[in-house]
């Protein structure tokens, strides 16, 4: 693991992003992360399209009293973008890659190994939950932002807007095409990820670390690895990730919504309220999938009155 303090990409390092770049060595490849302010861990995962530049607003909000870490998926953020020879990009690899980073910190970076709390975004539910089942000592508390972790949304109940994407994203080169040579599903995620208008600086923020083709590939493999069938590489994970949502059903759990998310629907946010019936929700009417970009500063309040009113306890 070594420090950088300067920013790894051409041009200047977003004002809103004042973090120290830190990197885990996965053997021939290097993992980025966030590691910002001292006490509870609170592990934030992000999704696709996003990286760590997401989580911005949450890491400044919580990181007097908290030990924000924020790990870039490989392939994406700042994160390097190993060949496939390499790397398979798919589920499994990605929860092997988050054991591997939580198990230094654990013993090498003076973190506990317990009381963390898992705060998850879009992808980063299946990746956090499947890490939880392998880890389950490990989350003391969950927060939860327009994601999902368990079967129905992701194997049999796909919205059809989803589902036509992913079939696209799967049989046609022309989708690939423009994810890869065009960006076209960062910057769509970018413009129309929030209902507010995301203001340039910010959507140039997102897209920053995915300007050249080749760093774009992440982003596809992330869409096609959404699992259908059984005999798809990340339904094992996924099955994996559900079962941990059961055995942590005694955790408190903070669930913030974006209500207008044209994917993940207010039909997943009763679904979470069902396995949780005692979670902390807050639906926020006029926010999309990017919720902490429209609904910001009252959801890093929120979540920062739940885990002061929810000690971190070790399992």
């Amino acid at each position: 693991m070594a420090d950088v303090n300067t920013w790894p990409l051409p041009g200047p390092q977003p004002a809103d992003y004042p973090f120290r770049s830190r990197w885990f060595h996965h053997g021939r490849y290097r993992q980025h992360y966030l590691d910002e302010g001292d006490g509870p861990p609170v592990l934030m995962l992000h999704g696709n399209p996003s990286w760590s530049y997401g989580w911005r607003r949450l890491v400044s909000g919580l990181c007097v009293g908290y030990r924000c870490i924020v790990p870039d998926h490989v392939g994406m953020g700042l994160s390097e973008r190993p060949g496939e020879d390499v790397y398979r990009y798919t589920l499994p690899s990605r929860v092997d890659d988050l054991a591997a980073l939580v198990t230094h910190l654990v013993e090498r970076g003076g973190a506990p190994a317990g009381g963390w709390t898992l705060a998850m975004h879009d992808w980063g539910g299946p990746v956090g939950m499947a890490l939880a089942a392998r880890m389950p000592r490990l989350a003391s508390r969950l927060v939860v932002l327009n994601t999902a972790a368990f079967l129905g949304p992701y194997a049999r109940r796909l919205p059809a807007t989803l589902g036509a994407a992913l079939w696209g994203f799967r049989n046609l080169r022309l989708v690939e095409h423009l994810v890869l040579r065009h960006n076209a599903f960062a910057r769509a995620a970018a413009r129309f990820g929030a209902v507010r208008r995301i203001p340039p600086a910010v959507r140039a923020g997102y897209l920053a670390p995915y300007r050249e083709p080749g760093s774009r590939l992440g982003i596809l493999r992330f869409v096609q690895d959404i699992p259908r069938r059984g005999s798809d590489p990340a339904m094992a994970e996924l099955r994996a990730a559900e079962r941990a949502v059961a055995a942590h059903g005694d955790r408190p759990v903070f669930v913030g919504w974006g209500m207008r998310d044209p994917v993940l629907r207010p039909a997943l946010l009763d679904e979470w309220r069902r396995r949780f019936p005692h979670a902390v929700v807050r639906a926020y009417r006029d926010a999309g999938h990017y919720v902490l970009e429209d609904a910001g500063d009252a959801l890093v309040a929120e979540i920062r009155a739940f885990l002061s009113g929810h000690a971190a306890e070790a399992r």
